[in-house]
């Protein structure tokens, strides 16, 4: 069974740079296309990004394009969300998600995706 785990939020200023990790155990990553949701209080979860595990294609919510870049290393079953040029709005608990598809065809859904890991906080803040 695969468990996801996410790490590396934190609280910081605006502009400021993070990087989260995903982990996985219990499978590998091949054929998953992983994807980043993120929810904020009072919020819907929303998509933020993906990355296939076909050819290694991105996508990513208008909010966050040209900030935010997705990675994976399959050697470290590792998934990444670098993250730049935060703003307050970014604030939100990030989540990693796993569908069991190499591609991110309609990415948005969070019902497409059946694994995620538990979350990690992000707090941008002066």
């Amino acid at each position: 069974q695969l468990t996801l785990v996410e790490s590396g939020g934190g609280l910081v200023q605006p502009g400021s740079s993070l990087r989260l990790s995903c982990v996985a155990s219990g499978d590998t990553l091949d054929s998953y296309a992983i994807g980043w949701f993120r929810q904020a209080p009072g919020k819907e979860r929303e998509a933020v990004s993906c990355v296939s595990s076909s050819d290694g294609s991105t996508y990513y919510a208008d909010s966050v394009k040209g900030r935010f870049t997705t990675s994976r290393d399959n050697r470290k079953n590792t998934v990444y969300l670098q993250m730049s040029s935060l703003k307050p709005e970014d604030t939100a608990v990030y989540y990693c998600a796993a569908r069991p598809r190499p591609d991110c065809g309609s990415w948005t859904y969070v019902l497409f995706f059946g694994s995620w890991g538990q979350g990690t906080q992000v707090t941008v803040s002066s």
